[in-house]
């Protein structure tokens, strides 16, 4: 069977190797020259970026896939676990740091803010039981398969359903659980690992903390590009072929039966399709010909996001990998996100400086900073004017909290904002989840992994089922080989 693959974004790749390593005859077409998809990296005088995913969690759904092709995985990749999750910074000067150990973050926020231990240890008991009790149907599973809804694990979440609070927002749950706003602050922020508000979002997102916290945080050797180049090598290894600079223009049917990819250069005949494209752009430039879920396509997008990597010639040493300077009022500023379309004067400004792990990535006694704010989709906005007054605030903020003209320290600089996401990524208006989970209904409504209409077809990825970031695209790839016909 000769299988296509659209895009060699990670769930493409993860994809290709499970299907390879199931006898497949593999091929993935990709428009760039690169693989990896949003998760790679750049250089600029002597400073490296990782370009866009800064958070490992879950490395198991990694390591798998060498398990799968029978290789021992240290020999591709290897990594570190984290003793932070993050470095919290509040505009007071309150400073926490998010342990991964519960029991050290515990006593980290009882002494900085006065809240018992037991409160966060209870809190984060509860997100692992939600996430024991959901992940399995949510993230781990086909919602759009009638032998999900019959397993025994089931009737143990129906049973516990009340626990989900189905009818709360995270924002509701965590202000109920906290007295201090600082904490409420804290918990809220994860909805932004899915592009999502949690004055809107359900309160099952409240399980993101679990994953941070009772699970781990780590850090790849050699920085989060070794995810991609490991699992290119081993794919390479395997036998998958790769097809760059090629963009696919449509996806070839004839009746209802995929037949093949056609690209800017040639036609392409497979048995299987596999898109690891945004949803929106497979259904409006691929299958142009087929009747696209509207209702689906049309929903709310998530956050984008605006980046600038710098290269500041100095070392903090009050700052750690993952650093959070929070807004002051943060309802506001998700009110400007996705209500406004705007960027908040105050945003919450998250650096990560890999260079803290991955000395190389920076020259000696320099940092690398790749320097986020969350941002709305592009509804053509006048972006040019929105960075130049955000990259001023930014460097207000960060220059007021850390008591050092951060401006100054600037050697190099380069931005990615959501036009060059979308375009560089295919990403639709360079929403870097899809759609938003902005609503209860929504793990029903992203889009399954497979095609109900077109025979041969199926869908890997962060805008489809079960969601955007590395460990969820990875279990995309996984329910894409375990239903593939």
């Amino acid at each position: 069977m000769k299988v296509g693959i659209i895009g060699a974004g990670i769930a493409g790749i993860a994809t290709a190797i499970r299907l390879q390593m199931q006898g497949k005859d593999v091929t993935i077409i990709e428009s760039n020259d690169y693989p990896g998809g949003k998760l790679t990296s750049f250089e600029s005088n002597g400073y490296h970026f990782d370009a866009g995913p800064s958070l490992f969690t879950m490395p198991e759904n990694v390591e798998e896939l060498f398990s799968i092709a029978k290789k021992q995985s240290t020999d591709y990749f290897q990594y570190i676990t984290l003793d932070n999750t993050c470095h919290y910074f509040y505009e007071d000067g309150t400073t926490i740091y998010g342990k991964t150990n519960i029991n050290e973050f515990g006593e980290e926020v009882e002494k900085k803010l006065g809240t018992p231990k037991q409160q966060i240890i209870d809190y984060l008991n509860r997100s692992k039981e939600i996430y024991q009790l959901t992940s399995h149907l949510f993230l781990q599973s086909s919602l759009h398969k009638i032998k999900t809804y019959f397993s025994s694990r089931i009737v143990k979440t129906l049973f516990n359903i009340n626990k989900l609070k189905l009818n709360k927002t995270m924002n509701d749950v965590n202000e109920g659980f906290f007295e201090e706003p600082k904490l409420v602050q804290l918990f809220n922020r994860f909805a932004t690992y899915n592009g999502s508000d949690p004055y809107q979002a359900p309160a099952v997102l409240n399980i993101i903390p679990h994953l941070e916290h009772n699970m781990g945080t780590y850090f790849p050797k050699g920085g989060m590009r070794s995810i991609t180049n490991s699992l290119y090598t081993l794919s390479k290894e395997i036998g998958v072929d790769y097809v760059f600079n090629e963009k696919a223009e449509e996806i070839i049917t004839e009746g209802k039966k995929v037949k093949g990819i056609k690209t800017s250069k040639k036609n392409y005949s497979f048995d299987r399709v596999v898109s690891n494209m945004d949803i929106y752009p497979t259904y409006r430039h691929l299958l142009r010909k087929h009747k696209a879920p509207e209702k689906i396509l049309q929903q709310q997008r998530s956050s984008s996001a605006l980046i600038f990597y710098w290269g500041i010639k100095k070392s903090f040493n009050s700052l750690d990998l993952h650093n959070i300077f929070f807004s002051d009022d943060y309802q506001k500023e998700f009110d400007y996100i996705f209500k406004k379309k705007n960027i908040y004067h105050d945003p919450t400004v998250y650096v990560n400086i890999s260079s803290k792990h991955n000395p190389s990535d920076a020259p000696n006694g320099c940092e690398n900073w790749f320097v986020m704010i969350n941002v709305s989709h592009n509804e053509k906005q006048d972006w040019d004017q929105l960075i130049s007054e955000a990259r001023k605030n930014i460097l207000t903020k960060l220059s007021r909290m850390l008591h050092t003209d951060i401006a100054s320290l600037i050697a190099t600089e380069e931005v990615l904002d959501p036009r060059t996401i979308e375009s560089k990524t295919s990403s639709y208006k360079g929403a870097l989840y899809g759609a938003s989970s902005n609503n209860k209904m929504a793990a029903f409504l992203r889009h399954k992994n497979f095609s109900s209409k077109i025979k041969g077809l199926y869908f890997a990825g962060g805008s489809v089922h079960p969601g955007g970031g590395i460990p969820l695209c990875l279990l995309s790839a996984k329910i894409v080989s375990e239903n593939f016909k």
